[in-house]
């Protein structure tokens, strides 16, 4: 009996000894997943919501009761200037979300945010109540009240690659194969001088404009938020001044959402109409705020200075006419949000990135942290790979980098190659263009994300919004390779040109002359071989890409609808047919039949539909097109075929470019 108890000792001693911390099950105070989304908001629910449609193991964690918790606080006066365009005159979804900047990306049609507001700008309050709805009709898998202190890293598997383990406020952990961070930015931005501490923050203020009758306030940055606490004073305050070191940016001028928008600047037209209110340009910390007038800091001789002020660095000394001589009842500060490192340790933390004074966490082109591997940074936070350029850090830009990402992922952890359309290349030009007139992707993360389209020949692969930052890691990320027919990159850009944004030449028309376009429009780059590292670094400045071999640029349109046959249609095609070398007009069948016994190698549209026993069957407009053009006989009226309910949609934004023929 006693050797009975010996042996099972030395059992209980020995799984002991196997059950270490570290271990993918053995240590019961530690949960494991494969994936942990750390914050519940929009970019959180995002990723979730892929997550769980490729059926993976992950978490959100998030600190707070309910999704969302940033927009239950902020902006403070409770008006979102995010664009919901709820009546476009389109049914195409896809269309759609190019005009609404709120929704997040999901399997269910009708799971978009008009369902709580149908406001053009709506109310701050309704945000989180469609991310609340969002997260439960889709049963996404969230953890609230939980708020991480702690990530470090630590050695996983073989490869010795990092893993992340999470610490909460009870002292659990979470052990995370791979860690994707979404908490946003929601630390104040401050900045130290004289008298700093002085100042109101932004995040404290009080919101009700009585609280500020009659006064002078002094505001301390010239973005949105500093102008949407002007605009709710302006009625009550006597002076308004905004202080910074940058002149005022407004993004009807800049095409960035981030600079000033005109919901916000009411006051621009009390400053230069001279009604009190201004703008001063100067270093933050060069200034400083005193209770006592400058006389009496000049004549303290109590020796307990904090800072080297003197009469000769102070503006009265050398002007009696600077702008801000005049006393403030009020300084607020309104320097946007930073995002919080101070959760990482040494082994997990992201460098701060050169853009944005050191705001946001470097992350690679492929939104993952420089430095940090197996932990990405999605959403706002990742704002600086497109920082002034495009919409990354905000809602409308950001779910379509998160759907990237987890192509991205699904790639490198399950080997799931990025997903692809085969085409044959005859119907590249109309899928081109309903890309380009459909797609809210490219269009909204212009610059940032575009189609690849790899050309084999006969036939292509079409693959949709790619990071082009990380095209020199394209086979690492994508699974797919290039070959030696090269790729054509379909990318949305804004013109070089710095015109005047409302003054007349503003746009262009001719379509000879699309290179000159101002406004967003689509451009095509052909690549032989696939951009390396050297090759990016060495881009024209303001260029999305490399030189190529070959770029086609398609005239900007004023209703954005790029699908007229002679100025987008037809110059697209023929810059393909160059790249390709091969004919890509389509034909009609009896058009085919002629060819195929005239011609020793008919058009590639023939031998690829016609020829191959896949006749194209036309519309109404095509039959009707064919017979105005001599093409058919007049007799053959009274037979109009069905519609074709795919290829035929594709091809009807080709226009009549796609119904060119020779005739006989």
């Amino acid at each position: 009996m006693e050797l009975i108890l010996c042996f099972i000792c030395l059992l209980s001693l020995f799984s002991l000894v196997l059950t270490v911390p570290g271990d993918h099950h053995g240590d019961n105070s530690t949960r494991h997943h494969d994936y942990c989304v750390l914050g519940a908001g929009p970019a959180g629910l995002q990723m979730g919501f892929f997550l769980a449609q490729s059926q993976r193991d992950y978490i959100i964690l998030e600190r707070n009761s309910g999704p969302g918790s940033f927009f239950k606080r902020y902006p403070r006066h409770r008006k979102l200037i995010s664009i919901n365009k709820v009546y476009t005159g389109r049914r195409n979804r896809e269309f759609n979300l190019r005009h609404d900047w709120n929704s997040l990306l999901s399997n269910r049609p009708n799971l978009l945010f008009q369902r709580v507001s149908r406001d053009l700008y709506p109310e701050a309050d309704a945000f989180p109540h469609y991310l609340s709805m969002f997260e439960k009709e889709l049963g996404l898998q969230v953890q609230y009240g939980t708020d991480i202190g702690r990530i470090q890293a630590s050695g996983f598997g073989l490869n010795g690659n990092k893993s992340y383990i999470l610490t909460d406020q009870n002292g659990e952990e979470y052990k995370c194969r791979v860690l994707l961070v979404s908490t946003g930015l929601w630390v104040p931005e401050e900045v130290h001088f004289v008298g700093s501490d002085l100042v109101e923050g932004y995040e404290s203020i009080p919101t009700d404009p009585e609280e500020y009758k009659d006064q002078a306030v002094l505001i301390l940055g010239k973005g949105n938020s500093a102008f949407e606490v002007a605009q709710s004073i302006l009625g009550r305050a006597s002076r308004i001044h905004l202080y910074s070191p940058s002149p005022v940016r407004l993004a009807w001028q800049t095409h960035y959402v981030g600079d000033l928008r005109a919901v916000n600047n009411e006051l621009l037209d009390t400053y230069q109409l001279k009604s009190l209110d201004g703008l001063v340009e100067g270093g933050l910390e060069d200034i400083a705020i005193l209770y006592f007038t400058l006389s009496e800091l000049l004549d303290r001789q109590d020796g307990n200075r904090s800072t080297a002020i003197t009469a000769e660095n102070l503006p009265g000394y050398h002007d009696d006419n600077f702008s801000l001589r005049q006393p403030y009842d009020r300084v607020i500060r309104c320097l946007g949000f930073r995002f919080n490192f101070s959760v990482f340790d040494g082994s997990a933390c992201p460098p701060h990135s050169s853009t944005a004074r050191g705001r946001l966490p470097a992350v690679t082109a492929w939104y993952e942290g420089r430095g940090t591997p197996n932990l990405f940074i999605l959403g706002t936070a990742a704002h600086s790979r497109d920082y002034r350029m495009s919409a990354g850090g905000f809602v409308h830009g950001f779910r379509y980098i998160v759907r990237a990402v987890h192509k991205i992922l699904e790639q490198r952890y399950h080997n799931n190659a990025w997903p692809a359309n085969k085409l044959p290349t005859s119907q590249l030009l109309p899928w081109i263009l309903k890309r380009v007139n459909e797609a809210s992707g490219p269009y909204q993360m212009f610059e940032v994300l575009g189609d690849i389209i790899l050309l084999q020949g006969s036939h292509c692969e079409y693959l949709e919004e790619f990071p082009l930052q990380a095209l020199p890691r394209f086979s690492a990320l994508s699974g797919r390779h290039v070959s030696e027919h090269g790729l054509l990159i379909v990318v949305m850009q804004y013109g070089l040109n710095r015109t005047d944004t409302l003054g007349p030449g503003r746009a262009e028309s001719e379509w000879t002359k699309a290179w000159k376009s101002n406004f967003l429009h689509p451009v095509i780059y052909y690549y032989r071989t696939v951009p390396t590292e050297g090759d990016m670094r060495r881009r024209p400045v303001g260029w999305p890409l490399p030189r190529p071999d070959a770029v086609h640029h398609m005239v900007e349109d004023f209703l954005t609808e790029w699908d007229q046959p002679v100025s987008h249609s037809q110059p697209l095609r023929r810059f393909l047919e160059h790249c390709l070398h091969m004919d890509l007009r389509a034909f009609y069948a009896e058009s085919c039949f002629r060819l195929s016994l005239t011609s020793r190698k008919p058009p590639l549209f023939c031998r690829q539909g016609y020829l191959n026993k896949e006749g194209f069957v036309g519309n109404s407009h095509l039959w009707q097109h064919a017979r105005e053009a001599g093409l058919m006989p007049t007799h053959q009226g009274s037979v109009v075929p069905g519609d074709d309910g795919s290829f035929s949609d594709c091809l009807s934004h080709a226009g009549a470019d796609m119904t060119s023929t020779i005739n006989f």
